[in-house]
């Protein structure tokens, strides 16, 4: 059993290289190495860095009593809490995953756009123009609000300022490296710190749920899990917080740039005001496709392992890389551009485009987060006629928690608004 290449530099190095600008680092390893690399970035196992489908295909199609994402996800365990639907593997995983599931399609995702509308209309209307305005900041707000009636069903200012106040810690660089490098015990503590007052905050909604004798005409998630599972009170708090952290911090900076990209393709941000539901679509697609808010999936072997030519040992970690597979000019002509027709020209491959993941572990929350970026982008497009960029340069990324974020946090000028009420378009039909 033997490793592929990598750099040699120490961990130290190689680590901060990956937090810094996991993008071009990750590119330059290709050049040197090829689709296949090792990289050590944290303290358990070494990474093997996967940047061809066909790898991705064999990882996502494999035995997942091989493949453990669970385990692959250990250091957000301090957050999320042992119970959450990311941290399980095996059958455990599957039943919460379809626990979880039904809330996210179908008609009870659709019955969710005239709510998200109505919240991004009311923010988007507080926007100065000719200001350079952070959009990251704003979008995280739009969604927090959007996640707490969806979620949690709640207006509860507490519960909001706690959740609020948990995701600026959760976003801090310095957070992230203590997950990565420090022990279990020390996570454990601070990770409480946060948790414990939020768990209180979630004990009492639940309980008053529970007593709540309409609880059947609820339409939020947490009422449809009391209603239809038998999850325990523990267990409901870390799926609500996994629902909370995987899918608010990601779709507000996945927001973030699509308007950092809009605002410096005039085109497409044209093209986008027209309204056409399949380009919105394609300009959601795009952006996830270059600004990837995760840079990769990981999967801990739990038994010898061969890919790519290599027979790996158990306790290697291999990362389909999500950066180096949208980055593949064999696939996506000229890459590094921002062209939302390519996914007009060509829809995305199961395996080509992987923002959510993929296989038996592809993120729950995908469909209903593509829905809610495409409602907020079209109600962001009847309110504002010009966007253009807040900064001289395109934003390079930062790390918040395991995210990648703007730089700059997607900073924009609302050059001119519309006139209110200026047309009476169709709404996004969520295709």
């Amino acid at each position: 059993m033997t490793l592929p290449p990598g750099p040699p530099r120490p961990h130290l190095a190689q680590t901060v290289g990956w937090l810094t600008r996991p993008g071009p680092y990750s590119r330059r390893l290709r050049e040197r190495y090829g689709d296949v690399f090792t990289i050590h970035v944290e303290q358990r196992a070494p990474w093997v860095m996967l940047g061809h489908p066909d790898h991705v295909k064999q990882v996502f199609t494999g035995d997942p009593n091989v493949l453990h994402a669970g385990e692959g996800n250990n250091i957000l365990k301090p957050l999320l809490g042992a119970r959450s639907v990311l941290l399980l593997d095996g059958s455990e995983h599957m039943q919460h995953r379809k626990a979880l599931l039904p809330p996210f399609h179908g008609e009870r995702m659709q019955a969710y756009g005239d709510m998200i509308r109505a919240i991004a209309n009311e923010e988007v209307a507080g926007w100065p123009v000719g200001t350079p305005l952070a959009t990251r900041l704003r979008t995280q707000e739009l969604t927090l609000e959007i996640i707490m009636r969806a979620v949690f069903g709640s207006r509860d200012q507490r519960l909001r300022d706690a959740l609020h106040g948990l995701l600026e810690f959760v976003g801090r660089t310095s957070v992230l490296v203590l997950s990565v490098l420090g022990g279990k015990r020390a996570n454990t503590a601070v990770f409480d710190r946060v948790r414990v007052p939020i768990d209180a905050l979630l004990g009492e909604l639940i309980t008053a749920r529970r007593a709540d004798p309409d609880l059947s005409e609820h339409a939020d998630i947490l009422s449809m899990l009391l209603a239809g599972t038998d999850m325990d009170d523990a267990t409901l708090k870390d799926e609500l917080l996994t629902l909370l952290v995987a899918g608010h911090e990601t779709t507000a900076t996945a927001l973030a740039w699509a308007l950092e990209r809009l605002a410096r393709h005039p085109g497409a941000w044209a093209r986008l005001r027209e309204g056409d539901d399949d380009y919105v679509d394609a300009v959601c697609k795009e952006t996830l496709r270059l600004r990837p808010v995760l840079p990769g999936v990981i999967r801990l072997l739990k038994a010898p392992y061969e890919i790519a030519g290599y027979t790996l040992p158990a306790g290697v970690a291999v990362v389909p890389s999500i950066h180096l597979i949208h980055t593949r000019a064999d696939i996506y002509p000229d890459p590094l551009a921002f062209r939302p027709e390519r996914f007009l020209e060509k829809p995305p491959g199961t395996y080509t485009w992987i923002p959510f993941g993929g296989g038996v572990r592809r993120c729950l929350g995908a469909s209903f987060a593509l829905f809610e970026m495409r409602w907020v982008l079209r109600a962001i497009a009847d309110a504002v006629v010009e966007l253009q960029p807040g900064t001289t340069s395109a934003e390079d990324t930062k790390h918040r928690s395991i995210t990648l974020a703007p730089k700059a946090d997607g900073r924009v000028i609302v050059a001119r608004r519309a006139a209110p009420a200026r047309r009476g378009q169709p709404v996004p039909s969520g295709r």
